[in-house]
């Protein structure tokens, strides 16, 4: 399998010719099947080369060729495109009651935002970056406050300046805190959400943060602590009400594992002696999203008719392009490159303990020791079988096609 590696040689042109924006409509190329696969293909190894840049502390080229290009408004239009198909085609097309062989094209345009939505997100760390999104901030803004909001299905729409005002954070996050959508009890034993499964959670762990937590904790923080924040969020007695309920959670294990809200600790207590000022008179003018809404509006009524030319030209591959493409994938994802991605150890799929072995024959479970991986071969058989054999099928068919080409 062959390895690649990023350069500066590669993502120059990439970035620069390749990342443009998309379109619902079959006709104008939103899923053209070639320049479609292309285009995600290359923006998961910018996104796999940004995050080993950042995780390496190496030079980070990939967030200066999109500002050089101007292209992460192009990448916030792609979110918001690949978010409206979810939400308006994806649908139409599950009720077409499609062949079980398309649906794994069909899951790579939903991970295709998981990619975009991490592109951006390791990028964005930097201001500069930041503010090249220019206009199209506020698009992203809506699209984060949409998905924080679908955690929490009883939360209703705030509509009150977009982050603090408009959909109110602050309150949003407190949401999250106290409903926490990463932690439920199963079975009597309390579970937790972190390294992409739910893991029970020892009595001793019960208050230990995960990743997920701190980083909902230090949003908080922001919003609540920093001194522009401060000056435009409009403080009433609602609000002052709901942040005060922070201060039940801010106990002695909690500053601890995050000594910096010992400062959001005493912002509390004085907020709690104090009165909520005056509603503000004054008049705003606001800046509004657009992109998601040109989009929705322009294929009002088109939603079933695009889905149905999606499922004939798009998710109908035959067996022949389904073979080239997972072959495409598997280079895609190889194990070398993987690896680097990975910020912590590997772990045993068992007992959790560090693991430095791994199945021979598919590569894909990690075990501690020999023990692990025998208590494991029953419930790995099947998948571990499924992938050798897919793998096998790949290679057989390749020497057949270079035996054809030679004789």
């Amino acid at each position: 399998m062959e390895t690649y590696k990023l350069n500066r040689e590669f993502d120059d042109p990439v970035v620069k010719f390749w990342i443009q924006p998309s379109n619902l409509s079959v006709q104008t190329g939103f899923p053209k099947k070639n320049r479609w696969r292309q285009q995600h293909e290359y923006i998961e190894k910018l996104n796999m080369q940004a995050v080993l840049s950042a995780s390496q502390q190496e030079d980070e080229f990939v967030k200066e060729f999109l500002m050089t290009y101007e292209k992460i408004p192009v990448l916030i239009h792609k979110l918001i495109v690949v978010e409206i198909w979810k939400e308006h085609i994806f649908p139409e097309l599950v009720d077409l009651e499609m062949k079980s062989e398309v649906m794994f094209p069909i899951y790579m345009v939903l991970y295709h935002e998981a990619i975009l939505a991490n592109l951006l997100e390791t990028v964005l760390f930097h201001q500069e970056v930041a503010s090249s999104a220019e206009d199209s901030a506020l698009d992203l803004t809506d699209y984060c406050y949409r998905k924080l909001s679908h955690l929490i299905a009883n939360l209703p729409l705030s509509t009150t300046t977009r982050i603090l005002n408009i959909h109110d954070c602050p309150v949003l996050l407190i949401q999250l805190i106290e409903k926490p959508p990463w932690t439920r009890e199963k079975n009597g034993q309390l579970e937790k959400y972190f390294d992409n499964k739910w893991t029970v959670v020892a009595a001793e762990d019960r208050f230990k943060l995960t990743k997920i937590e701190g980083q909902v904790w230090l949003a908080l923080y922001q919003l609540l602590m920093n001194e522009d924040c401060q000056h435009k969020y409009e403080l009433n007695p609602y609000r002052k009400n709901v942040i005060l309920k922070l201060r039940s959670y801010l106990t002695e294990v909690m500053l601890d594992q995050i000594p910096v809200l010992v400062n959001l600790r005493k912002y509390l207590e004085q907020l709690s002696m104090m009165e909520p000022p005056a509603a503000r008179k004054e008049l705003l003018l606001e800046q509004v999203p657009e992109m998601r809404e040109n989009i929705l509006s322009f294929y009002e009524g088109k939603w079933k008719e695009l889905a149905e030319k999606q499922s004939k030209k798009y998710f109908n591959p035959s067996k022949e392009e389904l073979r080239v493409q997972a072959k495409r994938w598997a280079d895609m994802y190889n194990f070398d490159v993987l690896e680097n991605l990975i910020t912590e150890p590997p772990k045993c799929v068992m007992c959790g303990a560090p693991a430095s072995k791994r199945c021979s024959r598919c590569q894909n479970e990690w075990y501690c020791r020999r023990e692990c991986q025998v208590k494991h071969w029953k419930k790995h058989k099947k998948a571990c079988n499924l992938l050798v054999n897919s793998l096998d099928k790949t290679k057989s068919q390749e020497m057949k096609e270079t035996n054809e080409e030679t004789s």
